[in-house]
């Protein structure tokens, strides 16, 4: 039995095949799965009903799982970040700046190679999408 939080096996399946500069998507419930994911991403669907599982309780998993390289939203048409990205920000840390791309730009990230890890939500908030890409693991002192 494993000790850490993260047991499901096919997210840990996807995260050990991955490696610096794979990128992770943690979706809101409104992501189209089905025509915006790369060729090499593990889709796995946590989508048990709406408003579980959240981005953020999956990121918080994440977060104890992976070092994050960079970190990506989407910017809505009219501009303004929605409120969650704040909260996206604050479960990461100082750094790095989440960084906003437009939405064909996001997909496009999201349907390259460099893809290894689709995560499917029940979150309800709408653009609550969160791009990841996994850095590197220092060596011990």
């Amino acid at each position: 039995m494993l000790k850490s939080r993260l047991l499901h096996p096919e997210i840990l399946s996807a995260l050990a095949s991955g490696g610096h500069g794979t990128k992770v998507l943690i979706a809101d419930s409104n992501y189209p799965f089905a025509t915006k994911c790369g060729p090499n991403a593990s889709i796995v669907y946590l989508n048990l009903c709406p408003g579980r599982l959240t981005t953020t309780e999956v990121l918080e998993v994440l977060l104890e799982q992976i070092p994050v390289e960079a970190a990506h939203v989407i910017r809505p048409d009219r501009g303004e970040l929605p409120p969650i990205v704040q909260e996206f920000q604050r479960l990461i840390g100082p750094e790095p700046k989440i960084a906003a791309l437009g939405r064909f730009e996001f997909y496009d990230q999201v349907k390259s190679d460099d893809c290894g890890l689709v995560i499917a939500t029940g979150e309800q908030r709408t653009y609550a999408c969160l791009l990841l890409t996994i850095g590197v693991v220092e060596p011990p002192a």
